[in-house]
């Protein structure tokens, strides 16, 4: 007899549609699996075997022949186990035709339990664009599926209750959603525990208001990473949109909590300078999404700039600019979203202090330009702040008084970005770090003193068109937090001081 199951896989954080197909006859027992597998696939016949035997249910002995269909497509996981383990009993006789109108997708114990599996939130939004009626799927993923509307999740915890199901005996109530919630901004460490740093603080304000790329460089100690960890405190909430997207790719990471299928908080990724290439963009066998995908619609902190190897800072370049990481082997393409804000904490030199007013510098010339010239010339046109963090005074330490709080900064921020949101219908970017060079031109107008001052810090910094750009990104959200239409001359010097330190530790100003 022939059974046929529908089921789904997996491409990078996209899913696609996979026919189970299953072909028993009487003879020597044979039990294969074909359709490009791969281990984890092939080992689905001792899964399902063990499960059957546990559970009590019958394998007539006989050819039995798993096709995973399309056949010329990698079937990588352990995701076909409950499929396979329905498309035996439905060829075998003992149970009826599965549903046309449904997919399953599941992971099996030896005992028959179903274990949850990756990527359950793309499976179901593909299901759901083809017309799928009921999804069958793991009961820790439950929650998930059902954060996608027009779709029926069913949820199985073991083998036993899909049968009853199929059989007709009982049915496995639809899983109810849970529904968004956005999380406030005191889930984030405050701002008003950071003493001082008046200019660094400023910079990750505008830094937030439009999403801009920044680096803070000072000495240590002086409150760099304080400053970047308090930043989605400061961030605008995350809407449904937003939230989905950052959701499938934990989903096909398996980083997304049990019970809450969406984050409530803009992600917050800190990875060590330790990091591969790999693991800060993604790659690996299957491929995985790297850090810079996982900080999509939040912040990637890079704390010791400097320290992080080459070619993992090169291998941002492209990711920062076109908003998503391409994975191109000999046989896929795939795309991860990496649409994030990069801020970025370094030292000015090894030993922390050059420039420091009261602790000298041990480094030479050399050893500092080396170690500066860490940070690529490329990735530092894509930073559209740089930020001095000073040292801080005994006064401002011991002092009684409070420093604002993210709440205060943050009412600024939001109504920044309602601002740059008034001006989507024009722009067609939602934020200012994402106008086009022709959305830059409509959106930043200058007024005379202001377009005369940027030209002479163009010459005198020597500037790069793409630093040019970025130059008009940054005045313009500075116009935004103060409310004007037309960017000033006052906005200009502003943004063009965060692109001058270029010059005075790098040595350009590109």
């Amino acid at each position: 007899m022939f059974a046929k199951i529908a089921s789904l896989g997996l491409a990078g954080i996209e899913a696609f549609p996979i026919s189970v197909e299953v072909d028993f006859h009487r003879g020597l027992p044979v039990f294969e699996i074909v359709g490009l597998p791969d281990a984890s696939v092939k080992e689905a016949r001792d899964r399902v075997k063990a499960a059957m035997g546990n559970c009590g249910l019958d394998l007539p002995p006989g050819r039995i022949v798993v096709n995973l269909a399309p056949a010329d497509v990698r079937k990588q996981g352990a995701l076909y186990d409950l499929p396979i383990l329905v498309g035996v009993l439905v060829a075998t006789g003992q149970l009826p035709a599965f549903p046309e109108d449904s997919v399953l997708v599941g992971e099996l114990s030896l005992s028959g339990e179903v274990r949850p599996c990756s990527g359950v939130l793309s499976m179901a939004l593909e299901s759901s664009r083809r017309g799928v009626r009921r999804f069958y799927l793991p009961a820790l993923n439950a929650a998930e599926g059902a954060a996608v509307k027009r779709l029926e999740v069913c949820p199985v915890a073991h083998v036993e209750e899909l049968l009853c199901d199929l059989r007709g005996e009982k049915a496995i109530p639809p899983m109810e959603p849970t529904p968004f919630s956005q999380e406030g901004p005191a889930a984030s460490p405050d701002f008003r525990e950071v003493r001082g740093q008046l200019l660094a603080r400023r910079a990750a304000e505008i830094a937030a208001a439009g999403n801009h790329n920044l680096i803070l460089i000072g000495p240590p100690g002086s409150g760099k990473s304080m400053i970047a960890q308090r930043l989605p405190s400061i961030l605008p909430p995350l809407t449904f949109e937003e939230a989905m997207d950052t959701a499938r790719i934990y989903s096909v990471a398996g980083l997304l909590e049990p019970g809450r299928p969406m984050p409530a908080a803009r992600p917050f990724r800190a990875p060590h300078h330790s990091v591969s290439g790999a693991g800060l963009c993604g790659g690996g066998s299957p491929p995985k999404p790297g850090e810079i995908s996982l900080a999509h619609n939040g912040v990637l902190f890079l704390d010791e700039l400097p320290e992080f190897s080459r070619p993992a800072m090169e291998a941002m370049r492209q990711p920062l600019e076109d908003g998503r990481v391409s994975i191109v082997r000999a046989g896929y393409r795939l795309h991860f979203p990496s649409d994030c804000m990069l801020v970025a904490a370094m030292n000015p030199c090894p030993c922390g202090y050059f420039g420091h007013p009261t602790h000298p510098c041990s480094c030479s010339q050399t050893q500092r330009l080396r170690y500066i010239g860490k940070v690529s010339g490329p990735l530092l046109d894509r930073v559209d702040l740089v930020a001095e963090a000073q040292p801080v005074q005994f006064e401002q330490l011991a002092g009684e008084g409070e420093a604002e709080s993210s709440e205060v900064i943050r009412a600024r921020v939001l109504a920044a970005r309602e601002r740059q949101l008034a001006r989507q219908a024009q722009t067609g970017a939602d934020c200012n770090a994402r106008l086009s060079p022709s959305a830059v031109r409509m959106a930043c107008q200058l007024e005379g003193p202001a377009h005369a001052f940027l030209e002479r810090a163009f010459h005198s910094l020597g500037l790069s068109a793409r630093a040019y750009d970025r130059v008009l990104k940054v005045a313009r959200t500075i116009a935004d937090l103060d409310g004007a239409d037309r960017i000033g001359r006052r906005q200009i010097a502003e943004a063009v001081q965060y692109r001058g330190l270029d010059r005075k530790y790098w040595g350009s100003g590109e």
